[in-house]
């Protein structure tokens, strides 16, 4: 098995979320519990969903106030998936623009396009692509 990271994310509202998720995103649900739990994947990148359980230590990010992750989404159309997700219910947070960076380490990223929605449920995704 080849280890992967997956982000649960916390939710009010289930199959509001897997609903918002493939209109939004397009993703392609794998899985689910009831709407309470679910696994869904956006192009071959899975990851998961639950309703919020504070008896468990679980609170959403709409619960919570804020959100303490942000989803960093990689496309080849990021200005076209923002809108998409704007459209969707998504606020726009920061308009997908040209990023310069000098980041170091074997894979240094040196342009990126990026902006950034926040999900009717509170939790910011960063749509981009990596240019060079």
């Amino acid at each position: 098995m080849t280890t992967q990271i997956s982000p649960m994310l916390a939710v009010r509202d289930g199959r509001a979320a897997i609903a918002f998720y493939q209109l939004a995103f397009g993703a392609t649900l794998l899985w689910e519990l009831e709407g309470a739990v679910a696994g869904l994947s956006i192009d071959g990148a899975e990851f998961f969903l639950a309703e919020e359980s504070p008896e468990y230590g679980t609170r959403s990010a709409d619960s919570a106030g804020f959100t303490t992750v942000r989803i960093e989404l990689f496309v080849d159309d990021p200005v076209g998936v923002h809108g998409k997700a704007r459209a969707a219910g998504a606020i726009n947070h920061s308009p997908v623009e040209e990023h310069n960076h000098s980041t170091t380490g074997p894979s240094p990223i040196k342009r990126m396009l990026q902006g950034a929605v926040v999900d009717p449920f509170g939790h910011m995704w960063l749509i981009g692509k990596i240019l060079d």
